[in-house]
């Protein structure tokens, strides 16, 4: 582990003791070794960044290798090209549309989910879950990275119940929360459940049990919440409900994950890292910015001046010369030297070189990583790396890739989804069934949106419906838009009649 990487939160070992006690074999011992390795890479950590080298001398000294983080680069443009504020939730009902739309839009979610993506997308996993808040019976998502998660019950399908493991924070002292997802009541059953704490829960947490734990079907999602101390014991924080019994016969979280196979750990409900394969690439890239920065920096201009030209200065018994100019290595004295001489020297910079190397470099790590070879490029003009500004339907590696990332958040976003409307309902809302629901990504980032509406203008009427062009592009459900599109041509016939003077 590097140094860095020890203040950030990884799941203490008592509480993975706490759950092997509870019968669960954790994917996370598997996996963790990798996620610590794609969590370094992106933060440009480890060996390769920060290394000892020797010089003629043997003498030793410590080298910090520059980086423009490409891994994090990578993580945070598949973020941005999959989720955006304008990404929607559209459910049959539209009534549920608005009200999911407003949920998302009130708790700044699709902001959020995209960090959650660039992590998920980073480490192999991410997920959301939910957290309920009882003394204001509101429903909101908590975000997590592979760090956090531990899948405890899965299949081919994907994972069916799972814990969360955050830090919070009680009484000015922090705690290990673990939160547990559950299907059933798997011995923490509502009669039981608030002695799941060493110490008896609270007087609040109780209210809370009489009041909401009414339900007890083996169909419904529980969440089980301990929390433990620095040391490992037990802790009954007051206000915190050790059991909730949400009332969902579906899942309350959603995992996210890219749609990468993970090859390192066959049969795991963890995901990939995209950059996983991608590892040499990311040293490529920043090997050779490295190179071209240090070329600049090698290159610069040197002066060397004769001893005659230094001041000198009585130090005690010694005489000493008045150093001259910075001390940056660009004023050098020659030694013993008796000729009143300034010479100057400047190295030829290679800088054309190692800009090539870069962009090949940069375009192999847009290729493994699935964005094509001229997704990244670096702009010699200006000295900084770019990236398409267009993202041209005819880019199809590109765009398949996009689509297959898609198919796999779509999942995770309408069961998150599905999962606050269902709780919500119990807390009173009034939501209308959802019925089928869908993702509606902002496809604006990855194609020419007025290209793509005047092709479908030119296809209503041969392949294409009016109704169906309103679908598309204004978001309408199908009855408002065939109302709408039949008002619209109706129109249009009476106004040629008219200006043809057959009416």
């Amino acid at each position: 582990m590097s140094l860095n990487s020890m203040d950030e939160y990884w799941v203490p070992e008592h509480v993975k003791d706490y759950l092997r006690g509870l019968g669960f074999v954790l994917p996370l011992d598997d996996m963790e070794p990798w996620i610590r390795s794609w969590d370094d890479w992106m933060g440009a950590r480890g060996d390769f960044y920060d290394y000892r080298d020797k010089d003629g001398l043997g003498r030793v000294y410590e080298v910090h290798r520059r980086s423009i983080h490409p891994a994090m680069r990578v993580c945070k443009e598949w973020g941005s090209l999959l989720l955006n504020e304008d990404v929607k939730v559209v459910c049959e009902d539209q009534r549920a549309t608005d009200w999911i739309g407003e949920f998302f839009s009130s708790t700044n979610f699709m902001a959020q989910a995209q960090a959650t993506v660039v992590r998920a997308f980073g480490l192999g996993t991410g997920a959301w879950a939910l957290w309920v808040d009882l003394d204001r019976k509101k429903v909101r998502i908590r975000h997590y990275d592979a760090r956090m998660v531990i899948p405890l019950t899965w299949d081919e399908d994907g994972v069916t119940e799972c814990a969360f493991v955050t830090r919070a924070f009680y009484r000015g002292k922090a705690v290990d929360q673990l939160q547990m997802h559950l299907k059933g009541d798997m011995g923490f059953s509502t009669d039981s459940a608030l002695s799941v704490g060493s110490s008896s829960p609270s007087k609040s947490s109780s209210v809370h049990a009489d009041g909401l734990l009414t339900t007890n079907s083996e169909e419904n999602y529980r969440i089980v919440t301990v929390c433990f101390d620095h040391e490992g014991n037990e802790l009954a924080p007051v206000g915190v409900a050790p059991v909730f019994d949400t009332g969902c016969p579906f899942p309350t979280f959603g995992i996210v994950k890219p749609a990468v196979t993970n090859t390192r750990v066959d049969m795991s409900p963890y995901g990939q890292s995209v950059f996983a394969d991608a590892v040499d690439a990311v040293q490529a890239v920043d090997l050779t910015f490295d190179a071209l920065v240090s070329e600049i920096d090698v290159s610069k201009m040197r002066v060397f001046l004769s001893d005659v030209l230094f001041d000198r200065e009585k130090s005690g018994d010694k005489t000493i010369s008045i150093p001259f100019g910075k001390s940056d290595c660009t004023v050098f004295r020659k030694v013993m030297s008796t000729e009143d001489t300034i010479q100057e020297f400047a190295p030829a910079l290679r800088t054309s070189s190692q800009s090539e190397a870069f962009r090949i470099a940069l375009q192999m790590l847009g290729d493994l990583c699935g964005f094509g070879l001229g997704y990244f490029d670096f702009d010699e003009s200006r000295g900084y790396v770019r990236t398409a500004t267009e993202v041209s339907s005819d880019n199809s590696a590109l765009m398949r890739n996009i689509r297959r990332h898609e198919n796999a958040l779509e999942g995770a976003i309408t069961g998150i989804a599905r999962a606050v409307m269902g709780v919500s309902r119990g807390f009173g809302e009034t939501i209308p069934d959802e019925g089928v629901m869908r993702v509606q990504y902002d496809d604006s980032i990855v194609q020419d949106v007025a290209a793509e509406k005047e092709q479908d203008m030119r296809e209503v009427g041969v392949t294409m419906a009016a109704w169906e062009y309103r679908v598309k592009w204004y978001g309408e459900e199908e009855s408002v838009a065939r109302a709408r599109a039949s008002e619209i041509g109706t129109g249009t016939v009476r106004r040629e009649a008219v200006a043809s003077g057959t009416v």
